[in-house]
């Protein structure tokens, strides 16, 4: 459930429609499955790491092991200011939604109250946080089905005004595919949004019951999931709503009335889909405020096991919540969030952007972890078949995945390279998360004298090496079972 809720919120329930408008139909569901196996590799590259070593603050652990410590800790500390910012934007973003009911009272009331929500359901134990994600979760997905069966209903000719036009909509223009490669990819950027959080299990591995089997289970499932909510549902808005409808293009959290699913409840009839729908974005909000309080509080505990940050963060409670960090999370949650207090658009806009690209490094990171760990797992003589979960297709999973988000990563703002003056604000605004990493990747790497990890420096269980492997020893990998050792060590 909290794989599933993470990946569905705003991005579905409000920018889906902007997606169908800008690609056509055919060209949002290419972009959603796409970006749909790629987000699949990286989770099961994740389920291979995390069934093998869970513990909290996982990312950084295995970008430390199997990459750089200096990329485990850029990482780590990527992972843990993307998602404190994160608190901030959502905060921001309730009371933009808060403002359609109570439009006289002032946003900072309702960000406060949320904020203390949060701080709540995160300081007592961590039960908390889960049982709250569960709920939160649970409405979204309700809220999926209901629109899904509702829109299959109206286009079998049994609920509405039946004249819903079927296929039509895909035959308006030339092709489906609207605005061509360029459009797909500006769409890809924003699927890619939606489905971050996704990776949320990873960093529960250190507190789940018995995780060497929950959470790669967890992942496994949840791509099927995801991508049939999400595909069935972008189907469902191409067939009622034609894709030239204008209210599409528009993805304003402030109008809930132009979101595609408020669009499809009214034309069949619920008069109240909009306040409806105001409430399921709401919980998709704080649902990701909520998420974030958890990852950004369990990284900093990690980075302070680990000596990357000071040590009263990682103190805990006697329910074992590490309650310091959280303190310190929500500082800087409520920072970030005094920008919206003087309405500095502006400022709100870096923290977004800031915000989003950490998600896409992480995923990154994720992919470069796993490739480098299998490679060296086997190169050491291990035996492939004796890990707790194996993700399919290494090593083409993961280079597939790795390329893919590149892609995107780099891709996210290109247009502004392509006018005739370069516009230098929209270009810092939106990669200022790429510098910000690697200045802090190259600058500990300096500090510290760190190199990437060779293969024959990682360390794994004898356990799990074939016999004469393990007896030969780390970095020198039995003729019999690795191939040539001189080629290995090359």
């Amino acid at each position: 459930m909290i794989a599933i809720g993470g990946s569905i919120g705003t991005g579905l329930f409000v920018a889906s429609g902007a997606a169908v408008a800008q690609a056509g139909p055919a060209g949002a569901l290419a972009a959603y499955f796409i970006i749909g196996l790629m987000v699949y590799f990286l989770m099961m590259s994740l389920a291979e790491l995390s069934a093998f070593e869970p513990t909290t603050g996982s990312f950084f652990t295995y970008g430390q092991k199997y990459v750089d410590p200096a990329f485990g800790f850029a990482l780590g500390w990527n992972y843990c200011y993307n998602w404190a910012v994160t608190i901030a934007v959502d905060l921001v973003a309730a009371q933009l939604v808060m403002k359609w009911w109570f439009p006289d009272v002032p946003g900072v009331v309702w960000s406060g109250l949320f904020l203390a929500l949060l701080f709540a359901l995160n300081y007592f134990s961590v039960k908390g946080f889960g049982e709250a994600e569960y709920w939160f979760a649970l409405l979204k997905v309700v809220t999926v089905i209901i629109f899904v069966l509702t829109g299959l209903l109206m286009i079998a000719g049994i609920l509405g005004d039946r004249s819903v036009p079927g296929w039509a909509n895909w035959s308006i223009g030339e092709t489906p595919f609207a605005g061509g490669l360029p459009a797909l990819a500006g769409v890809a950027m924003v699927v890619g949004f939606s489905f971050q959080g996704t990776e949320l299990v990873g960093l529960t591995a250190g507190e789940a019951r018995d995780p060497r089997k929950s959470v790669p289970n967890a992942l496994k499932h949840v791509f099927w999931r995801i991508l049939l909510f999400y595909v069935l549902s972008i189907l469902v808005i191409s067939l009622i709503i034609p894709y030239t409808d204008p209210r599409l293009l528009r993805n304003d959290i402030t109008d809930i009335a132009v979101s595609p699913f408020t669009l499809v409840f009214e034309r069949a009839g619920l008069l109240s889909a909009a306040a409806v729908m105001n409430a399921v974005i709401l919980t998709s909000v704080l649902s990701a405020g909520n998420s974030g309080m958890y990852a950004s509080v369990r990284m900093l505990y990690a980075l302070s096991r680990t000596g990357y940050a000071p040590k009263a963060f990682s103190r805990l409670s006697a329910s074992g919540v590490p309650r310091n960090a959280l303190f310190a999370v929500t500082a800087v949650a409520m920072l970030c969030f005094l920008t919206s207090v003087f309405e500095d658009k502006r400022v709100y806009l870096w923290l977004l952007n800031l915000s989003g690209m950490g998600g896409f490094i992480l995923w990154l990171g994720i992919a470069a972890s796993h490739y480098r760990f299998r490679r060296g797992f086997i190169l050491q003589g291990g035996d492939p078949s004796r890990l707790p979960y194996r993700a399919p297709l290494f090593p083409w999973g993961p280079i597939f995945a790795f390329a893919v988000c590149l892609a995107v990563t780099l891709g996210q703002n290109y247009q502004a390279f392509l006018a005739d003056s370069i516009d230098w604000h929209a270009v810092a605004a939106t990669y200022i998360g790429i510098p910000l990493f690697l200045a802090l990747w190259f600058g500990y790497r300096l500090a510290r004298g760190t190199h990437f990890v060779r293969y024959d420096e990682m360390r794994f269980p004898e356990s799990m090496l074939r016999p004469s492997a393990a007896g030969a020893g780390p970095g020198k990998p039995d003729c019999g079972s690795c191939g040539d050792p001189v080629r290995d060590a090359a």
